[in-house]
């Protein structure tokens, strides 16, 4: 009988080969091969640009929420009760967003990351091509935003079930010491979609003015076909992680990832979650609820807005590999409890900035905003990804990962419209922003410290257990 089965827990047995053991990546005096860096190179490339174009869909949902949709799919209904029910719509995406995460993370701990990231790509750029095919109120009544909702909880799901296969299969290809950076790479898919979506409808609203909000809007959606076509060729040429395929080979893949990890990690799947508090809820409201904020609120101009947000989202392709390469030399607690102070601290002076509605110092607030973020997203998925073995890794970390679109995300940009319908002002949005990273800090000192091996210690010992039970 084989040392190695389907085991029902999830992390690997203590004797378990590293990838650098292996060959696959090595982190001291031996060059990897050609082809290993080559394989790397790809799966990089690989999952930066599957990942932006995912997030391309999601995002350019989210600033056509906060832009036409109170118009469109909801019509008839006062300005502020428009903007909820359109917010709303787009909290739907996030709460779907831990299903994704469960279903694919069982067949990416199963089947393999690369297969799981094929169908989740078609799944995103499907439902986005349709959102754009999708009549208004104004034509089937009640049915568009209906549909409007199916469409986006499809998009929750497959944005929900890409992020921890694109993380993984990159930082599954480096070494240990710079899985801060390898896992970093795609989280840039984050600024770079936030850029392709906020330019994509900037160039729009500049080309057709008064007809973006009648026809144009569709464009940037209809648009999604070609991209999801490009990241499906570059996809469907990598190589499956070589962590994945030892697990494979070995025969150690778990039968119930999903419910082993709750039943086994659930604290490490909650403050996963928490710890993202202060990271994902400020960002919503820096790249969504300020466009409603700007313009209704202060009136300041849809283009300069988006303008300001395309010039942070530049910033970010640089700011998010710097921080997650730091957190390699600093570690990864540290560079993410010093994004959480920046955050909190930067709170009441973010709307101060915005509320002068000078131009230059709206671009500051919009800017330094999106950097102290990335000061927690850089290091992000290497904090929460090493928690898990690596036969559960998919379905651990995209769980943690994607919970807290359902606690953080997907509510900020409703918890902040309603504070400021009902005080006027945005003092209160500050102080959530504050809370948020309290509970974060909170989450980061209570994230179980690793060793840096794979499995933790007290996996190794439940599994000798079970070994000996089984006789394997």
């Amino acid at each position: 009988m084989s040392r190695f089965k389907e085991h029902p827990h999830g992390s690997l047995p203590p004797c378990w080969p590293t990838a650098e053991d292996r060959g696959f990546a090595v982190g001291t005096s031996t060059a990897p091969s050609p082809d290993t860096r080559s394989h790397r190179n790809r799966a990089v490339v690989a999952s930066t640009v599957g990942t932006a174009i995912e997030w391309y869909d999601f995002f350019l949902y989210g600033t056509a929420a906060a832009l036409v949709f109170p118009h469109l799919f909801f019509p008839g209904q006062s300005a502020y009760t428009g903007v909820l029910a359109s917010f709303a719509t787009q909290f739907v995406g996030f709460a779907a967003r831990p299903v994704g995460a469960a279903i694919f993370g069982h067949f990416g701990d199963r089947v393999g990351r690369k297969s799981t990231l094929v169908i989740t790509l078609v799944m995103m750029g499907v439902s986005t091509v349709l959102i754009g095919c999708l009549p208004t109120y104004g034509s089937i009544g009640l049915a568009a935003p209906v549909l409007l909702v199916v469409l986006r909880v499809v998009q929750g799901i497959g944005v929900g079930g890409e992020w921890g296969g694109s993380v993984l299969l990159a930082m599954e290809w480096g070494t240990k010491k710079r899985r801060g950076l390898m896992a970093s790479w795609p989280q840039m898919g984050v600024p770079l979609g936030l850029l392709a979506s906020t330019g994509m409808v900037r160039w729009m609203t500049s080309a057709t003015g008064d007809g973006f909000e009648s026809w144009a809007w569709r464009i940037p959606f209809l648009a999604s076909a070609v991209l999801v076509a490009v990241g499906l060729y570059v996809r469907l040429r990598v190589v499956e992680s070589p962590d994945f395929a030892a697990v494979k080979s070995a025969q150690a893949v778990v039968r119930m990832p999903a419910w082993d990890v709750l039943r086994h990690q659930w604290r490490e799947v909650l403050t996963s979650a928490f710890v993202r508090l202060s990271e994902q809820a400020p960002f919503y409201l820096f790249i969504t609820f300020v466009l409603t904020y700007g313009t209704e609120h202060l009136g300041l101009e849809r283009g300069e807005l988006l303008d300001d947000t395309l010039v942070a989202a530049a910033v970010g392709l640089v700011s998010i590999p710097v921080f997650g390469h730091l957190s390699d030399r600093i570690g990864r607690r540290l560079m993410y409890g010093i994004g959480i102070a920046c955050v909190a601290a930067f709170a009441f002076p973010y709307f101060a900035l915005l509320n002068t509605g000078s131009a230059g110092l709206v671009l500051l607030a919009i800017v330094l905003s999106l950097a102290f973020h990335d000061m927690q997203y850089g290091p992000q998925a290497a904090l929460i990804a090493e928690g898990f073995g690596t036969n559960v890794r998919y379905s651990g970390a995209g769980l943690g990962y994607q919970l807290a679109s359902v606690i953080a995300g997907g509510p900020a940009p409703l918890i902040a419209a309603a504070i400021l319908e009902d005080t006027g002002s945005s003092i209160g949005i500050s102080v959530y922003i504050v809370g948020c990273c309290v509970l974060s800090f909170v989450a980061l000192l209570l994230i179980p410290r690793r060793t840096g091996s794979d499995p933790e210690p007290r996996n190794q010992e439940r599994q000798a257990a079970q070994r000996e039970q089984t006789g394997t």
